[in-house]
């Protein structure tokens, strides 16, 4: 792991951790950058005197101020646009939209503004803003409040998406997100916000302070943007997952005893192109899991990525395991969710080709 330059200058292998939640990590790193950087404000529905409605930003707005942290009126379009004049002007907004489902009333000052503003002025003004939002289900929140639009995002060209999995990468990535000079939307996958990360239905094998993906680093640390995670390393294929699924893929080939690479993208744009050519052309088998809709989603992209750039060295088609193209179920949530049974189903037609 890359060691913080500057003044902090300590080697991640020997700074000292402690167990966070991803809630816990990303308030840690919006803390730590609110005091590193008087540039960066946070704004939102709620973030301010309540902290947030998961709590994120909770206790910020008493340690630096009302005009640091700050509540806004319930207007997604005029949040996002006012961070994009904040950003032109020089500051380093992180807007928080309180549930993904949410952002769309901002989409137009995202891809029209935000995304196009350092194009378009020939690098004179640029939109440094990371815009955080909860997303996917995992909450029983119905059709309003449980969707995962990040392919939306992908195809905007101007604008880098990151989903973290782990406490630990939630703050570094968080960190990393905040000080690009570019827009980042920030995914932070609901279900796994206070652990566990065990098994399909948040039922731990063991409390989430044990688990090692709750151990955090203290004090400054940033992971870089475009670089993907490899969970295990294996033979027999390939496991190209995000957020929340890389915790249900886990679980489903420990359980098989499958010997599966799988490697946590972390980023989906910029996307860490090199490490998947290199996994698949390894294992020769390529299974992609996602928990948004199939139709358009980003394992199309992931597949035709691999297809184009992999194909002499696959075993096997590339296998898709989505949710599925209705609007999301309430009552059947966990139906919803690519689970033991389909991605099992899956892993036995690719290692049977």
């Amino acid at each position: 792991m890359a060691t913080v330059s500057g003044d902090d200058v300590v080697s991640l292998h020997d700074a000292p951790t402690r167990p966070m939640n991803m809630i816990e990590a990303i308030n840690d790193a919006l803390d730590i950058m609110l005091e590193r950087d008087p540039d960066v404000v946070i704004m939102g529905e709620d973030v301010g005197y309540f902290g947030g409605v998961f709590r994120a930003t909770a206790g910020l707005q008493d340690k630096y101020g009302k005009t640091r942290v700050f509540d806004t009126p319930i207007s997604e379009c005029g949040i996002i646009g006012v961070a994009v004049g904040m950003g032109a002007y020089g500051l380093r907004p992180v807007p928080e939209i309180q549930f993904a489902d949410y952002i769309y009333p901002g989409l137009d000052q995202l891809i029209s503004e935000a995304a196009r503003l350092r194009y378009r002025s020939a690098g004179e003004f640029i939109a440094p803003m990371t815009v955080r939002t909860p997303f996917g289900g995992g909450i029983f929140g119905g059709q309003t409040h449980s969707q995962s639009p990040e392919a939306l995002f992908t195809h905007v060209s101007g604008i880098k998406t990151v989903i973290p999995s782990t406490p630990h990468d939630a703050k570094g990535l968080l960190i990393s997100a905040i000080e690009d000079n570019d827009p980042v939307i920030f995914f932070e996958p609901k279900r796994i916000y206070n652990g566990p990360f065990d098994g399909y239905y948040d039922k731990p094998t063991r409390p989430w302070k044990d688990h090692p993906d709750a151990r955090v680093p203290e004090g400054y640390y940033s992971i870089p943007l475009g670089k993907a995670r490899t969970v295990r390393e294996g033979q027999a294929l390939t496991v190209l997952v995000y957020g929340t699924m890389v915790h249900v893929a886990e679980a489903v080939c420990r359980e098989k005893g499958v010997d599966a690479e799988i490697i946590d993208l972390r980023t989906l744009v910029p996307l860490d192109i090199e490490a998947v050519e290199k996994s698949v052309e390894k294992t020769g088998r390529c299974l992609v899991i996602h928990e948004a809709t199939r139709t358009s989603g980003f394992g199309a992209e992931l597949s035709a990525l691999v297809q184009e750039r992999c194909f002499y060295h696959l075993e096997a088609p590339v296998e898709r395991v989505t949710g599925f193209d209705t609007p999301y179920p309430h009552s059947l949530e966990w139906a919803y969710f690519p689970g033991p049974i389909r991605i099992g189903e899956a892993i036995d037609k690719l290692l049977g080709a």
